[in-house]
């Protein structure tokens, strides 16, 4: 019998790891595995199609077309190439047709928004063809989000202050975030807590007992992600300066602390101005107004009403106050910095 060897094929070193690693995985698809070690039977072993077909349990022929495959395209040809459907005349016209409705047109029953079965209806079309045509087109009419513009002249200044001071802080100064976090109710739960369960999730009962509420001042360490608390019954501006004066305690004598705040009318009293006069070393920047979104803090404010706060049962204020010193001081065991990115043309913190 005429044993048929396999044209030779030789492999770089990253088309042979590539095809070992998918011959090992056990993730990908068993046929994307098989078509690896065709190819590296007929290259390392040095096995004939024959030889190769019998130990794969495949065909001579699919051997075949796998090899003439990577010999022409390399590891792209060992990719499954599906010719799909012709698109049928008119598609185009008809998608731009559902995406003109979607954007430019409201249902006739007054309702804000399209579904996939009332534009279908409208359009005499299969609801499956409108939903496909909007992932297509990334459209999703059922979703909204909420926007806050900033009206400050000089917001352009002002943020790039702000983003400078994270990017490249002034040498041998500290700058914290700080902003507080008020009216934070101590809620007692009338009703016992239904803990999680298989195929059930913790349920809360509706009604509570509020014992009152506490506001909590917070600073940011952004070099080193740490965070400074201290509660107060109030927020007002006596408030906010006895606070300015825990952050300078915080730190060395005369060392430069740059402080990052909102543009609250707590924040700008003369009462603030006084305690800048006393201290030289501490500068206050404010963000843009309603541009909150840049000071760090607040996304530690936003874990913080996740992790403690929206699911909490506090007994008193005095407990709701130990829950979140608590809270604060095991969060700076392994606290880590926010990084800043530039993503989309938006600027996103992490």
């Amino acid at each position: 019998m005429m044993v048929v060897m396999a044209e030779p094929i030789s492999l770089s070193t990253c088309e042979r790891d590539e095809l070992q690693a998918m011959s090992r995985a056990r993730t990908i698809r068993a046929e994307d595995a098989q078509r690896a070690d065709i190819i590296l039977g007929l290259a390392e072993r040095r096995q004939s199609v024959l030889e190769t077909s019998r130990r794969q349990q495949c065909s001579a022929n699919t051997v075949r077309l796998w090899r003439d495959r990577f010999l022409a395209q390399r590891l792209p040809g060992l990719w499954s190439q599906h010719r799909g459907r012709a698109v049928e005349p008119g598609t185009e016209k008809l998608e731009a047709r559902i995406i003109d409705w979607t954007l430019h047109h409201k249902p006739a029953d007054g309702s804000t928004h399209w579904s996939t079965r009332q534009l279908a209806a409208e359009l005499g079309l299969n609801h499956m063809r409108v939903a496909r045509v909007w992932t297509k087109a990334g459209l999703q009419p059922h979703r909204r989000r909420h926007y806050m513009a900033s009206d400050d002249p000089n917001f352009e200044a002002k943020a790039a202050e702000v983003i400078g001071l994270y990017l490249q802080p002034p040498a041998h100064a500290a700058v914290f975030c700080v902003d507080e976090k008020s009216a934070i109710q101590a809620l007692d739960r009338l009703d016992p807590v239904l803990p999680l369960s298989p195929g059930r999730a913790e349920a809360h009962g509706c009604e509570y007992f509020r014992h009152g509420t506490l506001s909590l001042y917070a600073a940011l360490n952004t070099t080193s992600g740490e965070v400074l608390g201290k509660t107060a019954e109030r927020h007002t501006s006596a408030e906010f300066v006895d606070f300015l004066a825990v952050i300078v305690a915080s730190q060395p004598a005369r060392r430069p602390i740059h402080v990052i705040v909102d543009n609250l009318s707590a924040h700008k009293t003369k009462l603030v101005e006084s305690f800048l006069g006393e201290h030289p070393n501490v500068a206050l920047h404010y963000t843009p107004t309603y541009s909150s979104w840049l000071n760090q803090v607040e996304i530690w404010f936003s874990k913080l009403q996740r992790d403690v706060i929206a699911r909490g049962v506090f007994t008193s204020k005095a407990d709701l106050k130990r829950k979140l010193l608590r809270y604060i001081r095991l969060y700076n065991r392994h606290a880590t910095p926010f990084r800043w990115t530039y993503q989309n043309a938006k600027h996103r913190m992490r």
